[in-house]
This record gives C-alpha cells, structure tokens and sequence, in this order.
C-alpha cells in the first residue's frame, strides 16, 4: 500500500503529473507504514478487475484523522468500491462504533466484504447493497442514530441528492467529504456534456445556496492526478 521513502531526483524539468505523484510516493513512505490489509485489498480488488479508483494511501490517512478528530462512533459512506476507504475509516471509529456502507454494484460488494473480513472489521462495518438513492430512505426509516461522519464517493451525476440525504441524516457538528469535485479542473466549462461534471457544477451551486453548513474545497495533485474533495460541517 504504501511506497517506501526514497530521494527525490533533482530534475526541475519533470512534468508536473510525475512530479505530484513521485512527492506522494516520498511522503506516504515517510508518514504511512505498509499495511498488509490494505495492499491485499486493492490486490483482490485489481484481481476481480474493479476499477482502479480506491483512495490512496494519503487520502485514505485523512479520511481516518477526519473520523478521529470528530470522535465519530456512527459513520456513512456513499460507494464501497472495494472497500479500502472503508478499511481507513472502520479502523478510525470510537469504541463500539459502526461504518454504514453503501454500494449499487453486487460484484463490488462481494469483493468488499470479503476484504473487511480479511481485515478483520467484518464486525464493524454494516454493508447494504442498492442504489443508494433506494437505500438512504431506508436507513432514514430505521430510525437509527445520526452520523457523526459522512464520505461521498459514488456515481458523481447524484451528488446533489447524496449531500441532501447526508444532512438529512446526520448530527450538528458532524463532517461530511464528498471526493473527486474538481475533475482534472473540467468544472469550470459550463457547456460540458460530461455528466459527473455536470453532476459536480450542480453540487458547487447548490452549496452555495446552502446555509446549513459551513465548507470549503481544497483542489489536490497526486498519483491520481489532479481533483479535489468539499469538506463541509453541519451547523444546524
């Protein structure tokens, strides 16, 4: 999972994408230690031909220090994939916490949880398979506690509504993450016909509108290339 540390050459002239992903290698190898869970996950995940989209290990660490620092014990998450991010945030709950994980596609569910099993979570992690857009009415049904985390990585075209249950569902003074709204920077053309970046622009301006939380979006470079995440807290 993680790189092992190595110097940097001193080639000023590298192109940008390798320069991102070789300072993610020499951080990750100094900051995040190999992790044999995590390296057979996205193996099994590969192997079953799962897209290769997973959290990396940097971004998989901060989505278990977001978890930590708001104590979180009830945690949901929009699209398993394989489940790495899901591994990151199970190992980041309070004691007696539980992860609430949904994903669309029945062969990712099947790798996924054979993946949590191998980890060792299997009993912390609450797999529901569907569309989403099915499954949160049903959660909201159940009457369950509120989360204290929510982690927004699924089908971009459904942000909005992915927010919207997000909040529905979730405490004052939770967080919630939505990943990959930048789009190799592609959301700043208004007359894209690519639907996930239609999807992002409808998040950006509904969020604007938006007075129940309080968020801000960092743009990132790295071995995934050039995206960004919202991170944003409920206030009411």
């Amino acid at each position: 999972m993680a790189a092992r540390s190595r110097a940097l050459p001193g080639n000023t002239k590298r192109k940008p994408a390798a320069m991102w992903a070789a300072v993610e290698e020499y951080l990750d190898g100094l900051q995040i230690e190999p992790d044999a869970a995590l390296e057979a996950a996205l193996e099994a995940s590969a192997a079953a031909g799962l897209p290769e989209i997973a959290v990396t290990p940097s971004q998989g660490k901060l989505l278990q220090l977001l978890t930590r620092m708001v104590g979180a014990k009830r945690i949901l998450e929009i699209g398993t994939l394989g489940g790495v991010s899901t591994i990151w945030l199970a190992r980041a709950l309070a004691p007696r916490g539980r992860v609430v994980t949904l994903e669309a596609d029945r062969e990712h569910f099947e790798v996924a949880r054979a993946n949590f099993a191998r980890a060792g979570l299997a009993k912390r992690i609450d797999q529901r398979l569907g569309r989403a857009l099915e499954t949160l009415p049903r959660l909201e049904a159940e009457g369950g506690a509120a989360f204290d985390f929510v982690f927004i990585d699924a089908d971009k075209e459904n942000t909005v509504p992915y927010f919207d249950w997000a909040l529905r569902l979730s405490r004052p003074g939770a967080a919630i993450l939505v990943d990959n709204v930048v789009r190799d920077g592609e959301i700043v053309a208004p007359g894209s016909r690519d639907a996930r970046i239609r999807g992002m622009r409808r998040f950006h301006e509904s969020l604007r509108q938006e007075k129940r939380v309080s968020a801000a979006t960092i743009q990132t470079v790295g071995s995934k290339g050039y995206d960004g995440f919202t991170l944003a807290v409920v206030l009411r």
